[in-house]
C-alpha cells in the first residue's frame, strides 16, 4: 500500500513516461484503486470538524442521571481542545463519613462528533481494560446502564464515556527515579498491548499521517499558493525516505500521545490517562514524545529510560531512526488537526495565526529542516 500511495504523491510525473496504451490503463487502475485508498484513510480520521452545540448543561445532567447518578447541578468543564470534558458533583445523600473526596464526582468526557465511530472507541476502551487487567496505573471507563462503557446522547451522534475522578498531578520535569519508573512501566504497556490486535484504530505510518494529511490540506485549498510547492516537495521527500524504515518496524496498539502531560503522578506513583489518540504503530512513539528534545539533556533522560525498559522488554534500537520522521509526521498532522476543526470558535481563539502566510511559511520551514535531518 505504501507503494501505491508513493504512487498516486508523484502520479502526474510518471503518466508521461508511460509508453503503451497498455501500461497507461495499468496506471490509471493503480492510480484510482490508490485514491480509493487514501479516500478510506481519511474517512478513518472522520469529520472532526462538528461541533457541539446540542451538548447543553442540562442535557449533560441527563444522561449521568439516566445512568444511575444524582446529580447536585453543579458541573466544571475541563480542559479539552479535542472533546469535551466535565467534572459533575453528585449528590450522596446523608451518607458522606464514609467516601473519599474523589467519590463526590464523576468525570465525563464527550467525544468530538465525527471523530470516532463506536467500533474505534471500543478499541480505545479494551486497550485500557486490558492494561488495567495487567494490574498497570490507568484509569478505566465506568460500566453504563447499557452494560457497555459507551454511552450515546440522546437524539444526536456524540458519543460519551465516564470515569471516577482520581487525584493527580502533572510533573514537567521528571527525576531519574521517576524516568526509569516510567521506562518499566512503559515497557509492560507494551507486553500488554501486543497480546490482542485493534481491529479499528488508525496505523501511524508515511501514509495516514504524511500523504493523506497532504491531500486534504491540499484539496481544501488551505496552504498559501505561493508556499503550497515547498509544502508538498518537503512531505514527500520526508515520506518517500522512510516509508520503508516504518514498514520494517513492527507495529502495535500503543498510547499514541504519550507526553508528560498525559501521565499523573501521586505520592504511588504515575498513571496515565487520555488514550483518546491510541493507535496502532511502532513503541517508540510512546517514549520519544516524554522527553522530544535533540539537547544532551533529553538524550540523557531517553537513554536512561531506555535502559530501564530493556530491563523488563526487549527494544529494537533500530526504530530510533523513526524519531525524526515522527516528528515531522506529528507536523504535519497537527496542521490538518486544526484545519478540519477550525469552525469551532475555540479552535480560532487557540490558533488565532493558522490562516496567516507566516504560520505555513514557519511550517514550511521546519519540514524542511526535518528533511534534512531524515535525509541524511
Amino acid at each position: 500500500m505504501y507503494k501505491t500511495a508513493f504512487l498516486y504523491a508523484y502520479g502526474s510525473s510518471l503518466l508521461f513516461n508511460v509508453k503503451n496504451l497498455l501500461g497507461f490503463f495499468c496506471f490509471r487502475i493503480i492510480e484510482l484503486l490508490n485514491l480509493i485508498f487514501v479516500e478510506f484513510i481519511l474517512s478513518a480520521w472522520g469529520k472532526g470538524n462538528k461541533l457541539f452545540l446540542e451538548l447543553t448543561p442540562d442535557r449533560i445532567l441527563s444522561e449521568l442521571e439516566r445512568n444511575g447518578f444524582q446529580c447536585t447541578g453543579r458541573l466544571l468543564q475541563l480542559n479539552s481542545m479535542e472533546n469535551r470534558v466535565y467534572q459533575v458533583e453528585l449528590d450522596l445523600g446523608d451518607q458522606t463519613k464514609n467516601f473519599s473526596k474523589y467519590d463526590f464526582f464523576r468525570v465525563v468526557k464527550f467525544y468530538r462528533p465525527g471523530r470516532w465511530t463506536k467500533d474505534q472507541i471500543e478499541d480505545e476502551h479494551q486497550f485500557i481494560r486490558d492494561l488495567k487487567e495487567s494490574d498497570l496505573p490507568v484509569v478505566s471507563p465506568l460500566l453504563l446502564e447499557n452494560g457497555e462503557t459507551i454511552g450515546k446522547v440522546k437524539g444526536s451522534d456524540i458519543y460519551y464515556c465516564i470515569y471516577p475522578r482520581v487525584g493527580g498531578r502533572i510533573v514537567d520535569e521528571l527525576s531519574d527515579e521517576q524516568v526509569q519508573m516510567v521506562g518499566r512501566y512503559l515497557a509492560r504497556f507494551h507486553i500488554c498491548s501486543e497480546k490482542r490486535k485493534s481491529n479499528h484504530r488508525i496505523k501511524l505510518d508515511t501514509l495516514s499521517y504524511g500523504l493523506s494529511h497532504l491531500k486534504f490540506l491540499l484539496d481544501s485549498k488551505t496552504i498559501p499558493f505561493d508556499l503550497e510547492s515547498r509544502y508538498k516537495c518537503a512531505v514527500e521527500a520526508i515520506c518517500k525516505k522512510s516509508e520503508s524504515w516504518f514498514e520494517g518496524s513492527s507495529s502495535q496498539r500503543i498510547h499514541g500521545d504519550c507526553h508528560l502531560g498525559n501521565i499523573l503522578w501521586t505520592d504511588q506513583g504515575p498513571f496515565w490517562v487520555d488514550f483518546d489518540d491510541m493507535l496502532v504503530g511502532p513503541p517508540i512513539q510512546d517514549l520519544w514524545l516524554l522527553f522530544p528534545g535533540r539537547d544532551e539533556y533529553s538524550k540523557q533522560k531517553i537513554n536512561l529510560m531506555l535502559n530501564s525498559y530493556k530491563s523488563i522488554r526487549n527494544f529494537d534500537e533500530s526504530t530510533l531512526k523513526l524519531i525524526e520522521p515522527l516528528r515531522a509526521l506529528r507536523y504535519i498532522h497537527f496542521s490538518a488537526w486544526i484545519k478540519k476543526r477550525y469552525d469551532d470558535a475555540s479552535f480560532q481563539r487557540a490558533f488565532p495565526d493558522f490562516n496567516s502566510w507566516t504560520y505555513w511559511q514557519n511550517q514550511v520551514n521546519d519540514l524542511e529542516y526535518q528533511n534534512s535531518i531524515i535525509q541524511n
